[in-house]
């Protein structure tokens, strides 16, 4: 496989499990020494630990609450301590809370809010700061098409997502001129995900009444290609936007989501 980010530094928050840990194994195969950074420090030094031990790559585990700019820019600190530099900034972690609005939990809109737009600011904060002295490098979010369209009994995410493209147009404007871009990628449901499978069919049948398999079919129908977005296909781009490949795009929500949104 001809390598496209050959010795280049990449952070990933959320990088422990699920498609963070997908986008960690991607990106050191396409040659980056990796930084993981999750909040469950068990999962991330796993993840770590199997990206050292199965490649040539180096890579670090980092404990990190996304929500705790002291935190963060501890991360960033390490990844120069260790590294000297940092190339790649993947804002990944997220969480997911659905509830119909007159019956959300103010505290829990909140939460959703905290950890997938404020994090996402400091994340990219406090990764721009190397990369505009450096005058190179890349952020980029992990978003949704819910970013794109409301979403129903989910309007925390949603607005959280909508404000995570607003964020990014507006980084990549204060970038531009130091040769620093920023993109953002908006999966398509994830159904195999674990996100999917431990908590969200559990959650969307209990609400509609019916079984499991009925909300994935109902979900995968939903798809002009009729299936669900996989890990594959989100790395696939992510690794073009962090290439020279990308080198003249910035500022763009990128979906990939089999056709359900095109906008």
């Amino acid at each position: 496989m001809c390598q496209q980010l050959v010795d280049k530094i990449a952070l990933v928050t959320g990088g422990g499990q699920g498609l963070g840990q997908a986008i960690c194994r991607r990106l050191a195969a396409e040659g980056c020494h990796v930084v993981v950074a999750d909040i469950n420090e068990e999962t991330a030094t796993a993840t770590a630990n199997e990206i050292t031990t199965t490649t040539d790559r180096q890579a670090i585990a980092v404990k990190v609450d996304v929500t705790n700019e002291a935190q963060v820019e501890a991360m960033v600190a390490r990844t120069l301590e260790t590294f000297g530099r940092l190339d790649i900034a993947v804002s990944n972690a997220g969480v997911l809370i659905a509830e119909e609005i007159t019956e959300f939990p103010a505290d829990k809109w909140r939460f959703v809010m905290d950890v997938n737009l404020y994090g996402y600011f400091l994340v990219a904060k406090h990764a721009a700061r190397p990369m505009k002295e450096q005058r190179s490098g890349v952020i980029i979010q992990i978003n949704s098409k819910s970013g794109k369209k409301g979403s129903y009994k989910n309007s925390a995410y949603a607005a959280s997502k909508f404000g995570g493209i607003g964020l990014t147009q507006s980084i990549a404007l204060d970038l531009a001129e130091y040769n620093v871009r920023v993109n953002a990628i908006c999966p398509g449901n994830l159904l195999d995900s674990p996100l999917w499978v431990n908590s969200l069919y559990k959650q969307y049948a209990k609400k509609w009444g019916i079984t499991e398999e009925e909300v994935r079919q109902k979900y995968i129908n939903q798809v002009p290609m009729k299936r669900g977005c996989t890990y594959d296909d989100v790395c696939n781009v992510l690794v073009f936007l962090a290439s020279d490949q990308a080198s003249y795009m910035t500022g763009q929500a990128i979906n990939v989501t089999g056709g359900q949104e095109m906008r």
